[in-house]
């Protein structure tokens, strides 16, 4: 996994507010988003956004990262 793509990721999700806009933004699948998120929360060793199939919330330790 290439860590500092995944930052960039995370950024974009964070920023467009979904998984949807960032996948548009980023020019890539969706679930492409979504599985570089996974890594790195796998990397990170904590969750970084709740997801729902209705919308994204940042936890505490994605609004410190």
């Amino acid at each position: 996994m290439d860590v500092l793509q995944a930052m960039r990721v995370f950024s974009c999700v964070v920023q467009a507010g979904s998984l949807t806009s960032a996948a548009e933004r980023l020019d890539t699948s969706i679930a492409s988003v979504s599985r570089i998120l996974s890594s790195l929360e796998a990397h990170l060793t904590t969750r970084l956004l709740n997801r729902t199939t209705r919308r994204i919330a940042l936890t505490e330790a994605g609004m410190r990262y």
